[in-house]
């Protein structure tokens, strides 16, 4: 094995793209993360630079192969994390967190109800606090998965109750 060779593991999910195609496949993560202790996680992936990012494709026009593709982060609408790891729970700070209940209407005319963690002090945990966070791909936990949005692709971010 070469010595410039990384160990990934895959995480399932499923990408929405801006054309609406839906494509499900594995992301490759590291096993350690550079930014905080743990393993590399998705959102870690997605946030840690531009442009494009490489996905294994588990079906391709209709046949079962994998493929791996590399995509655009700016056209990425939304990812439905397909394992159940619990991954937004890892951020530190996670049970502290203010827990706000929106609705996220997208760029793709989707809707995405769920729960969103506002990392902020308090009186400075709001939904807009939430909104001008730096990091372009955010955590939304609904009661059946848990996705990952782009906030480019948030036309609207409603509290709900």
């Amino acid at each position: 094995m070469s010595d410039l060779r990384v160990e990934k593991r895959r995480a399932a999910a499923e990408l929405t793209l801006s054309t609406g195609r839906r494509i499900q496949g594995s992301f490759f993560l590291a096993g350690s993360s550079a930014t905080h202790t743990g393993p590399e996680r998705v959102a870690d992936l997605l946030n840690g630079e531009s442009g494009f990012f490489p996905f294994a494709i588990q079906q391709i026009d209709g046949h079962a192969r994998v493929e791996t593709a590399l995509y655009n982060r700016a056209q990425l609408v939304s990812v439905k994390l397909l394992e159940s790891t619990g991954e937004a729970k890892l951020d530190p700070g996670y049970e502290l967190a203010t827990e706000r209940q929106v609705a996220m209407l997208l760029s793709n005319g989707e809707t995405i109800c769920g729960a969103v963690r506002v990392y902020r002090p308090a009186g400075r945990d709001r939904l807009s606090d939430y909104a001008r966070s730096a990091d372009m791909f955010r955590y939304v936990e609904s009661q059946h998965a848990a996705f990952i949005v782009n906030a480019a692709h948030i036309v609207e971010l409603r509290e709900t109750t």
